[in-house]
């Protein structure tokens, strides 16, 4: 079984609460996926239209190692032209209108902005 398989079969609480409000097109009407591969990662949430990541973190984010390894993926990602958003499970349980707001934000910027030609000649 795959690493991306495992992880969605045994999604957390925190995972499982955001992806009923990520599922299905449900949020602004954007195509997210669960447990993504990219190369040598597995992104928790990806929306691959706006290249948007949505990264869930539990306590073990808070050492320094695992600081560095996050710094490590993200400068990979972003290489790749990726936007990170990076959420404590924390947030998940008492502030999800705000994680969900922050989401709906970074949707709003990495939106492809129209050309005023394409808007002229409508």
């Amino acid at each position: 079984m795959s690493r991306a398989r495992y992880l969605r079969k045994n999604a957390t609480d925190c995972e499982r609460i955001l992806w009923r409000h990520l599922r299905n097109r449900n949020f602004a009407g954007h195509k997210f996926r669960r447990q993504h591969p990219i190369d040598p990662y597995v992104l928790d949430f990806y929306c691959p239209a706006l290249k948007l990541a949505v990264e869930l973190d539990g306590s073990g984010h808070g050492y320094a190692l695992r600081k560095k390894r996050d710094q490590i993926r993200e400068d990979f990602l972003a290489g790749k032209d990726i936007t990170v958003l990076r959420f404590w499970n924390q947030q998940i349980r008492q502030e999800l209108d705000s994680v969900l707001q922050a989401i709906w934000l970074a949707t709003e910027n990495r939106r492809p902005k129209q050309s005023l030609t394409s808007i002229l000649s409508l």
